[in-house]
């Protein structure tokens, strides 16, 4: 009988440390670490059958029918990292961002190359993945709103942030710093705003039964495009989490995305602040190496 489970409590909170940050995907992680296919599968069980369950056969054929053991130790990996590292991360952004952001380049370079090498040859999939690489630009090129926090608009960034961060390469904190709730959110996860944090949980809730349910149906039957897509979307996010920044002077996205700021080289950039060529260079490729070790032990 399976119980909880310490490996995917550790990816779960891989992935709420990246869905901390603007640019990273928490469905990268769980991609890369063998178990998105069961993570959207046991999202997808959780629905009208799972109640009749419930009430015909009991609590222990439910808990069975939606794979509760991985979704709670998913859950709980994802909740203690964000609440634990919420405040981490955003000191890491503001003390270190360009080595950070090296770090995380690195990550979503080797994600899209491992998401790549499962799409079979063809011309079309190329066209997908085209497709997906404008499409994350595009968002990219994207400037912040201002949205007031109110409960209506944090339910409603929660819906549309969660597909994001369920989708690799989508990052749901960039899209809430799109919306101008990312600072909202963060401050609220910090000072533990109960009613804020409840209807931005009930949002993300919402958002992810009905988007998950679309995910399966790509990935059963259409999933070729569906992987080149991912894998453009990866790529194109690259240019989001590009480390220097001419308007940034040592800071990443989040403190960043002020309208004119453009992606420029190193030494562009050296012009500006100490661009820390050397280690942000070390750094990713250490994500690197990080990313397709973790895919070389979860393959088995």
């Amino acid at each position: 009988m399976k119980g909880f489970s310490p490996g995917v409590f550790l990816r779960g909170m891989a992935m709420g440390a990246a869905d901390v940050v603007p640019g990273v995907s928490g469905g990268t992680v769980a991609f890369i670490t063998g178990i998105y296919d069961e993570l959207i599968e046991s999202l997808k069980a959780v629905n009208i059958q799972a109640l009749q369950t419930l009430f015909k056969s009991g609590p222990a054929a439910f808990w069975q029918y939606i794979n509760g053991w991985f979704l709670l130790s998913l859950m709980l990996g994802v909740v203690a990292s964000i609440l634990s590292l919420a405040r981490l991360i955003s000191f890491g952004l503001q003390e270190y961002p360009l080595p950070l952001a090296a770090l995380f380049f690195g990550l979503i370079l080797a994600s899209a190359l491992i998401v790549f090498q499962q799409i079979p040859e063809s011309r079309r999939q190329l066209v997908w993945l085209i497709c997906g690489a404008v499409f994350a630009v595009a968002i990219g090129e994207l400037r912040p709103a201002e949205l007031n926090a109110t409960p209506l608009t944090l339910f409603l960034s929660g819906a549309l942030a969660i597909c994001a961060m369920i989708l690799p390469g989508i990052s749901g904190s960039f899209i809430l710093l799109l919306l101008g709730m990312y600072k909202p959110v963060i401050d609220a996860v910090k000072h533990f705003e109960l009613v804020s944090l409840l209807c931005f949980v009930a949002g993300c809730g919402l958002g992810l039964m009905l988007f998950v349910r679309v995910l399966s149906w790509l990935m059963h039957h259409h999933r070729p495009p569906l992987l080149a897509v991912l894998t453009g979307i990866l790529l194109g996010s690259l240019t989001i989490i590009w480390p220097w920044k001419f308007d940034a002077e040592g800071l990443l996205l989040s403190e960043s995305l002020a309208p004119g700021w453009q992606n420029v080289s190193p030494w562009e950039y050296a012009q500006h602040a100490d661009p820390q060529l050397l280690v942000s260079s070390i750094v990713a490729v250490l994500g690197v190496v990080l990313v397709l070790s973790l895919e070389r032990i979860a393959k088995p």
